[in-house]
């Protein structure tokens, strides 16, 4: 169970929020009428929603045009479709609820907007943030030492892709899994399948051996990025698999 789902169950108190894992999108939806209902403690949350839905449209509301659809189990045991939405837009609604019941959550919600905001101002709070985050996994020091290392060895990689022209989010996927594909066989979404997670990071849930090969595709991929200089999607992709083909030879 991911950090996200925690989240969702204890903010709402154990109650039953039926949620649905998207594997292409990589993210979780959550019903909205399960948190209508126990925001709001309606009779009727279908009807509650629907009433609210209208409103939000007139108002523009954009957490409406973002809301999917899923077919799930209801008490009846038929499959109805449902509308859902990601944990992002379950936030958003709760923003837009008129209920007493949701004055913790709105309150929860903006304490972590300001900590956000004072980490722009004073980054190592952020830094700080993520250590404790850490130690609370049951890290050790010396493990979370050298994912902070990781971190910073990503970012070197991703602004020499940046200066060769790479600049949408999906193409940083895409030589991204041509690094673990050259070494593992496998696409980053395929890895994590291996590995039984899904929002959990890859490498905080990596072996030693596997960290070392992953942060050697990257190093080998930066190095040779920055002395061929490829430049746009096609050109760094091999680049890419060549860096990560470099881990093969260090079993």
């Amino acid at each position: 169970m991911t950090d996200k789902i925690n989240t969702i169950t204890n903010l709402f108190e154990g109650n039953e929020i039926r949620s649905v894992w998207d594997s292409k999108k990589e993210d979780y939806y959550f019903s909205v009428v399960d948190v209508i209902k126990v925001l709001t403690e309606s009779n009727d949350p279908s009807h509650y929603w629907r009433t609210l839905k209208s409103r939000m449209i007139k108002e523009g509301n954009q957490t409406v045009t973002n809301c999917d659809t899923f077919k799930l189990k209801a008490k009846d045991g038929k499959m109805r479709s449902t509308d859902m939405l990601d944990t992002e837009g379950i936030f958003r609604l709760i923003e837009s609820v008129p209920s007493p019941k949701a004055e913790p959550f709105k309150i929860w919600l903006a304490s972590l907007g300001s900590e956000r905001i004072d980490e722009v101002f004073d980054p190592e709070k952020a830094v700080n943030r993520a250590v404790n985050y850490y130690r609370n996994k049951g890290y050790s020091d010396e493990w979370i030492e050298r994912r902070l290392k990781a971190i910073l060895t990503r970012n070197k990689l991703t602004k020499v892709w940046k200066e060769n022209g790479i600049n949408k989010d999906y193409e940083y996927g895409i030589l991204t899994n041509e690094i673990y594909k050259a070494w593992s066989g496998m696409k980053a979404s395929e890895y994590k399948e291996f590995k039984g997670i899904r929002k959990e990071s890859l490498r905080d849930n990596m072996t030693d051996i596997e960290v070392a090969l992953t942060d050697l595709g990257e190093i080998a991929t930066r190095e040779l990025a920055k002395k061929h200089k490829p430049y746009g999607l096609k050109q760094n992709k091999e680049i890419a698999k060549r860096g990560g083909n470099t881990c093969k030879k260090h079993p």
